[in-house]
């Protein structure tokens, strides 16, 4: 009786903006040298940036940012992007689940970047009529692995108060993040997030236990905030005009790495098998007992391989049959592939991700697993590992697992075009 209930996730949706919000990497260029807000240089820096994104031409992004003389972040463009979103998302959802908005008890929202008053929570509360004792958090400035912290604090919450269900809703502004300036640290958001939102239903009602598609089996949180190199990696900040921007550090990979091994190391008892387990723990003791040795770069070994001494790298293909990698850039998945030993099939969700749909800031590991079932890779007892990360720096974790072999949806962001991946995006 003691033992907390299991979360299962019923089921989950994602936003999908219209077509006419789809931007190609070279009208991006040229809606932002019409709109007059950028120089020849700013507009080459973007430009190198989208060529070697990852991204492809059919992501999306709100108009506002390409108008001529207007500031695009103000209160009345962040409102209507996000309610677009979050509504489109949400209804998608409650209709797909056959749930009223009133059932909810637990209503947990992030956006990193705007946050009005009254909140996102509770504008969500207001247009569905939600009942009057809900719970509702909003999470702001929590980066892209805020999607994440809401699961976890959504999943405390259904502990703690017995209410049943729980909706989660991930997303982010882009006009909000939008900068018209010269830095060129704070020129990388604009080349690299885009629209997007998911909305997911959690549950610790064991009745739902047989029409849920996973249950949660582990959240692991890792935060680099103590480190300062690590809290000024992605920095919102005004830049010498007083320009407002999202600031990416040269530092960002590096950080990344070590929030990465901090994370693995927590999670990988958690999740690996034995003999992995004694492998990676020997790699571990010895680089505490020998640092001087681990710190300097491996020697080369007699057959000239200098990859002998590196420490070991557990394989997390035997503990996951799926990985949802937060969708940053292509440079970020390379690095994450190289540290955990992946094969490129292991990210080919988290690159289609990318390519079709940009970064989405937090909601991007959902549309990585709508991928995944849209191609119907997804058994019984499959074990997803969700990992994102955000600024603070933090990187976070979550493990599902498959309760049941989830179906081909009827409803999907990836229906008209998932047959077409992974070949458009090695086109």
């Amino acid at each position: 009786m003691s033992r907390p209930r299991p979360v299962y996730l019923i089921d989950f949706a994602c936003y999908k903006p219209a077509d006419e919000l789809k931007v190609s990497k070279a009208e991006f260029i040229d809606l932002a040298r019409k709109s007059g807000k950028f120089d020849e240089d700013s507009l080459a820096f973007q430009s190198r940036l989208l060529a070697k994104s990852g991204i492809g031409d059919e992501s999306y992004m709100p108009r506002c940012v390409f108008e001529p003389g207007t500031n695009c972040a103000t209160m009345k463009e962040g409102r209507a992007e996000a309610s677009a979103a979050m509504f489109a998302a949400l209804d998608e959802l409650f209709d797909k689940c056959r749930v009223r908005p009133k059932d909810v008890g637990v209503l947990v929202v992030n956006c990193s970047l705007f946050n009005p008053t009254p909140s996102l929570s509770a504008m969500i509360v207001n247009h569905y009529k939600m009942r009057g004792n809900i719970l509702s958090y909003n999470l702001g400035g929590m980066g892209c692995s805020a999607g994440v912290i809401a699961v976890d604090l959504a999943r405390d919450m259904l502990q703690a108060s017995g209410a049943g269900l729980a909706v989660v809703v991930s997303t982010e502004a882009v006009s909000f993040t939008w900068y018209a300036g010269k830095r060129r640290s704070m020129l990388i958001p604009n080349a690299f997030f885009r629209a997007g939102c998911a909305a997911v239903l959690l549950s610790n009602r064991r009745r739902d236990f047989h029409r849920a598609k996973y249950q949660l089996e582990h959240i692991v949180r890792t935060h680099k905030g103590a480190d300062d190199r690590s809290f000024r990696s992605v920095y919102q900040e005004e830049d010498e005009q007083r320009i407002k921007g999202l600031s990416i550090s040269r530092d960002l990979v590096e950080v990344g790495g070590h929030a990465l091994k901090t994370n693995i190391t927590t999670l990988g008892p958690l999740v690996l098998p034995f003999s992995e387990q004694i492998l990676f723990f020997a790699g571990v003791l010895f680089r505490h007992l020998f640092p001087s040795k681990t710190s300097a770069p491996p020697p080369p070994s007699a057959d000239g391989d200098a990859s002998a001494a590196a420490p070991y790298i557990p394989d997390f293909k035997r503990a996951f049959e799926h990985f949802c990698m937060h969708a940053a850039s292509r440079d970020v998945l390379e690095h994450l592939q190289g540290n955990l030993g992946l094969r490129d099939g292991d990210l080919e969700a988290s690159r289609a991700a990318l390519h079709r749909f940009g970064n989405t800031s937090s909601s991007s590991i959902w549309y990585e697993l709508a991928y995944l079932e849209a191609k119907g890779r997804v058994r019984r007892g499959d074990r997803v590992w969700q990992l994102a990360f955000g600024s603070g720096f933090k990187c976070n974790s979550a493990v599902w697992r498959a309760v049941r072999r989830v179906r081909r949806p009827a409803r999907s962001p990836w229906l008209d075009c998932v047959e077409q991946y992974p070949a458009r995006m090695n086109a």
